[in-house]
Formats: C-alpha cells, structure tokens, sequence
C-alpha cells in the first residue's frame, strides 16, 4: 500500500558529514525516513526557540518593570 501523498515543500541543505553520518545511524536504529527524523527535530528545535524567548521576554518585561 502506498504512503499518503505529503502536503510539503522540499528542503535542500549541505550539512557536515559527520551529522549526516548521525542521522543516517538514527534513522536505522529507529527504522524511520530522514525526512520523519529532521522534521522531528526541528519541530524540537523550534519548540525549544519559542519557550527561551518566552522567558526572555518575560525577563525583560520584569526588568522594565522594577525599574519604574
């Protein structure tokens, strides 16, 4: 049975050969595709982002007001 047709836009990168080396271990060892795997992270990576600026956000917020 063939794999739903994905709603997405291709991504072209160069990337060191050692991380590419990583991501094709993990993918084996989690039997996942490369593209599952770094659309994976990045959706970490973006998670993580947006929850430090957050908090610096809120720090700088803080800051302003124990100022006044």
């Amino acid at each position: 049975m063939a794999r739903e047709k994905k709603d997405g836009l291709a991504l072209n990168v160069r990337i060191d050969a050692g991380i590419y080396h990583e991501l094709e271990s993990i993918c084996d060892d989690a039997g996942q595709t490369k593209t599952k795997v770094v659309e994976r992270a990045l959706q970490a990576y973006f998670s993580d982002y947006r929850s430090k600026q957050e908090k610096l956000k809120m720090l700088e917020d803080s800051a302003v007001l124990t100022r006044e």
